[in-house]
């Protein structure tokens, strides 16, 4: 059948089972929005306040889901609008689609209105870019930007469209089949860029003799240590993880991005490692013989300093991707590959291990240094944790960046993997709000909360807006200090108390701002106000904004100073002993 570019776009996002996109239109797209118009019952579209909320939207409706999000942009600012939100996918590995469009092919390099390069501006933040130059390529190229998104070690994906190409028609061929999309695929290679590409991401990159290796060294340990990232939630391994984390008998950390992997109710766990982890994690790995990294990439958040990092232990590294293996820690030894895969196959040989006077030992220190704060006021820790006994770690939880994020991966419980989506790799102040948008609109049962802070919540907060547009029963937490609360640690601990440009306390008043944007809105300054106010919020049909006041000077603790091992890492008890 013979169909218009714009009809192909549309088509093609039907043949991927795309339910939901998120965009805002404008002149150069319009057509897709007209094809998109004649589909409105098949795809829901959502109309965000602004480009970056879409881009964030897809992205949290991806984490979510694990399936590929959509957005929609139109050309020049548009298209550039998206950029951060593209770039906090690919540092996270999400899989994302982003559809542009742009000039007509005559006014393409002519500086025209609205005019700009954008997968040019993106290459360093995509896996791969496309601008589609005759439409008898459009149908194949946007099912190969969806399988690469998806393959291998995931990530966003731009395709730039002229709107003349989505103006002219050509025959369009459905693919009613895996098999037939497979055959439609088999030049995806010639497309793709060299360093994470569908070709250089091996699925399975490693051999019955690099298990027998792997498993030796796991057999020869009597203190391992299992360290668990983004990637066992990628890979969907989390039942493997967790199979995995008992027959070795072993202690379990995690990473921001790793959260939910491992029940935060494990008896085995000890928390998130590094910068801002616990004790019990950053000593229990400082002081293991193995450490074996699930899905983790070393980052520096996580290692402090590499010279000083798990000095004791052999490293064990399991990744899909090959570029990870030594980039941030030499490993002694790695398996290339999908750790769902991996993990399978390891498992096949493994005999139960038993660790328990190790196990003991870092149990102990779990006991010694537990998370703590000041009980006696409301604190950002005190709201983290009465959400999580109030949802019984059952919400799905989007935050923002920032001490309050770090709270959110210190007290709340997080029981199973995608139920944490926040920005770890790009650290993007208001991310939260439009990731929420996305997962309610993949889980509408599922109660959805972000956490912000005031700083993070003045970036975005005209998202507010879309949830109440169309009815989206998110709660938005505010925890107001009214600064820039992680930069101002910092200036008290490391800059003489020198707050420049971090003191926030100003006229605006976020609830009636909020209830200016169609939502309901909720103010707590008292400890004893809190739980009342959060069960109103989580009961509410529509979008909810509660801002929790807290002091300027609250603290995210433990922490470990720049420069040093994770091992020193210190808390408000430790600086009173100076």
């Amino acid at each position: 059948m013979k169909l218009t570019g714009a009809e192909i776009v549309v088509n093609c996002l039907l043949e991927q089972k795309v339910d939901t996109v998120f965009g805002y239109p404008g002149g150069a797209i319009l057509n897709v929005y007209d094809a998109l118009y004649k589909h409105s019952g098949e795809i829901r579209h959502v109309l965000t306040s602004h480009e970056q909320g879409a881009a964030h939207a897809a992205d949290g409706y991806a984490r979510a889901t694990g399936k590929v999000g959509v957005c929609l942009a139109t050309s020049g600012p548009g298209a550039t609008n998206l950029v951060t939100g593209i770039a906090t996918a690919f540092m996270d590995s999400i899989p994302m689609v982003a559809v542009t469009c742009n000039v007509t092919l005559p006014l393409l390099g002519k500086d025209s209105f609205q005019e700009v390069d954008i997968a040019g501006i993106t290459m360093p933040v995509t896996k791969h870019g496309f601008i589609v130059k005759d439409v008898h390529d459009l149908a194949d190229t946007i099912r190969k930007a969806f399988e690469i998104a998806r393959t291998g070690r995931p990530g966003p994906v731009i395709v730039d469209i002229p709107k003349d190409v989505t103006g002219a028609s050509c025959d369009y061929k459905p693919v009613t089949s895996e098999e037939e999309l497979s055959g439609r695929l088999n030049t995806v290679r010639a497309y793709t860029g060299p360093d994470r590409s569908p070709e250089t991401l091996i699925k399975t990159g490693y051999t019955k003799e690099n298990l027998e290796k792997a498993l030796k060294m796991l057999l020869a340990s009597k203190r391992p240590f299992l360290y668990v990232g983004g990637g066992a939630v990628l890979s969907d391994a989390y039942r493997e993880v967790r199979e995995f984390a008992a027959r070795m008998d072993a202690p379990v950390c995690d990473t921001l991005m790793g959260k939910g992997v491992i029940d935060g109710s494990d008896p085995h766990y000890t928390g998130m490692i590094g910068m801002h982890g616990t004790k019990a994690s950053n000593l229990g790995v400082s002081s293991c013989d193995l450490l074996v990294a699930l899905g983790a990439r070393f980052s520096d958040r996580v290692i402090g300093n590499a010279k000083k990092f798990a000095t004791g232990a052999k490293i064990l590294q399991i990744d899909i991707d090959p570029a990870e293996i030594n980039k941030n820690i030499h490993a002694d030894y790695a398996l290339i590959g999908d750790l769902k895969e991996a993990l399978t196959d390891l498992l096949r040989d493994l005999p139960q291990q038993s660790h328990a006077e190790w196990v003991s030992e870092v149990m102990d220190l779990k006991e010694k240094y537990p998370l703590s704060y000041d009980h006696s006021k409301l604190t950002g820790p005190m709201v983290i944790e009465k959400l999580s006994e109030l949802t019984d770690g059952d919400a799905i939880i989007t935050t923002d960046v920032g001490q309050h994020q770090m709270w959110a991966a210190q007290y709340y419980t997080y029981r199973n993997p995608r139920t944490l989506l926040t920005s770890g790799g790009l650290g993007t102040m208001g991310y939260g709000l439009g990731a929420a948008i996305g997962a309610k609109c993949a889980f509408p049962e599922k109660k959805v909360i972000n956490i912000a802070g005031d700083g993070c919540f003045r970036m975005n907060l005209n998202e507010l807006a879309t949830a109440s547009r169309y009815g989206i029963g998110i709660v938005e937490v505010v925890i107001n200090n009214h600064v820039l609360g992680m930069v101002r640690q910092w200036q008290t601990l490391y800059y003489g108390e020198r707050y420049s440009q971090t003191v926030l306390h100003d006229v605006t008043d976020f609830c009636k701002v909020a209830e200016g944007l169609g939502c309901r809105a909720i103010r707590v300054t008292k400890k004893e106000e809190l739980d009342s106010a959060l069960k109103e919020a989580l009961s509410a049909n529509g979008p909810v904004v509660v801002e929790c006041v807290i002091d300027d000077d609250d603290k995210v603790f433990p922490m470990v100073s720049p420069g040093a091992s994770i091992r020193d890492a210190f808390d408000a008890s430790d600086l009173e002993k100076g």
